[in-house]
């Protein structure tokens, strides 16, 4: 976390996004939290990208 400089706030925005269950298309999307992109496929996370990484897929 303090290596890649990812706030605790955006964190926390994670933990809150993923206990809502969220609808993700079954292809690639990403969530944008500010400090780091959680992108995934289909209803699977596969990576965390840093702020300023081009993400691919939907946004939601």
């Amino acid at each position: 976390m303090n290596d890649r400089n990812i706030r605790l706030d955006d964190l926390n925005q994670l933990r809150v996004w993923l206990e809502t269950r969220p609808n993700v298309p079954e292809g690639r999307w990403f969530e944008d939290f500010g400090s780091f992109k959680l992108c995934g496929e289909g209803k699977y996370p596969k990576t965390f990208l840093l702020a300023g990484q081009t993400a691919t897929g939907e946004e939601l």
